[in-house]
């Protein structure tokens, strides 16, 4: 059977400002998860929060950018969004870029990542005779924010020492996107390891350039990884909040182990966002359904692991695999590394770039300030020849 995950997250309101949403809102999402489930929509559902969004992970049959599935998420976070608001709740429906999406709700301000692939579970499968995945959920910070880690866990053995095993060492596939084109998907693959250098001279520019999905070299039609990489500032033409990426990685057999690919973020590197969307700070990781309450809004990243039955459901219990005393000391680290570059304030490069500055107002200071500047007419001082 060809099974699709679909991933789709939002921040459609929050308790006492970006915090998290309340444990009503939560309710009324997973309320149209079972109703989907009950008709036949999906296999399964999941409903967490990271930060103040939250984040649908979905199994169905119905391939990727189902109109159904995303409508039935749709409804969800508009159900969240109604609590949200009578609540009084901040930003309720903040995401929602739209009234009403007539097809998928790609472009209609939730991120959205899915993945679609033969699901055939057996032990004479000797390509996939068991499914496992992971979704990484981050919050307050820019589409870009897992182009480090993916690419160490995919493309450097340093990292991934499984990429040294004959079923990996073919390497992948990576699908990078250019997210300035807001005129349709403008796409480069490049392979790893030949295209190495190449990937990451894209991959440095988080603001621009992103992984939108990897692909096994070693066997057709697997898809390892796809990452939400829309951004919410070209949509909407405003700031609406940071983009707050998700991603899904298959995990185990042909593709690296999850202590690999999680290894990676014990680097706490260095993303775009934090508090108003507008400074670099370290990515925290931190357990499912954690709040923004930390130091300078500083970003988070929460990861869950799932394997799947033979008829596409998941299998009873879920891994956080964050929520570990392993990763106190990762944490530990990251508020010192964000504490440190918050110190410099307003300077150089603890802000991002003047273009990459979310909220319009800091803009619109200094786009005022530039219409005040004038020409000074002095005679240059031009020194002779010899």
């Amino acid at each position: 059977m060809r099974i699709t995950i679909s991933v789709l997250k939002a921040d459609v309101g929050s308790i006492g400002g970006h915090t998290l949403p309340s444990p009503a809102m939560l309710a009324a999402a997973r309320e149209e998860i079972q109703r989907g489930i009950a008709s036949g929509v999906l296999l399964d559902g999941f409903v967490s929060h990271t930060g103040d969004d939250i984040a649908l992970i979905m199994s169905h049959e119905r391939g990727n950018d189902s109109t159904a599935v995303h409508q039935l998420a749709w409804r969800a976070f508009q159900n969240a969004t109604a609590v949200a608001a009578e609540a009084g709740l901040y930003g309720a429906g903040q995401d929602l870029l739209v009234d009403a999406p007539s097809g998928n709700l790609r472009g209609a301000g939730p991120a959205v990542a899915e993945l679609t692939f033969e699901h055939n579970p057996v032990k004479t499968n000797k390509v996939r005779a068991s499914e496992s995945f992971c979704v990484f959920a981050a919050d307050k910070c820019g589409p870009g924010a897992y182009n480090l880690p993916l690419f160490l866990s995919f493309a450097d053995p340093m990292y991934s020492a499984g990429l040294m095993l004959p079923k990996l060492s073919k390497g992948f596939r990576f699908k990078i996107v250019d997210m300035d084109n807001t005129e349709g998907d403008s796409v480069i693959e490049l392979n790893a390891p030949e295209d190495y250098y190449q990937i990451t001279a894209l991959l440095r520019d988080n603001e621009r350039f992103g992984i939108a999905e990897i692909h096994a070299r070693g066997f057709e039609h697997q898809p390892a990884a796809a990452v939400s990489t829309q951004r919410l500032h070209n949509i909407a033409g405003t700031y609406t909040g940071k983009d707050d990426p998700i991603a899904i990685v298959r995990n185990q057999g042909i593709f690296p182990a999850p202590e690999e690919i999680l290894s990676t973020f014990a680097k706490a590197h260095y993303v775009g966002g934090g508090a108003r969307g507008s400074h670099v700070m370290p990515l925290m990781p931190v357990a499912l359904n954690t709040a923004v309450t930390g130091l300078y809004c500083i970003p988070l990243v929460s990861c869950v692991g799932f394997s799947l039955n033979g008829i596409g459901q998941f299998s009873g219990n879920s891994v956080d695999f964050f929520n570990n005393t392993a990763w106190d000391i990762v944490r530990h680290r990251a508020q010192e590394k964000g504490i440190a570059l918050r110190e410099q304030g307003w300077s150089g490069a603890s802000m991002l770039p003047y273009t990459e500055l979310e909220y319009g107002g800091f803009r619109d200071t200094v786009e005022g300030l530039l219409s005040r500047f004038r020409f000074e007419h002095k005679t240059p001082h031009v020194v002779p020849k010899k």
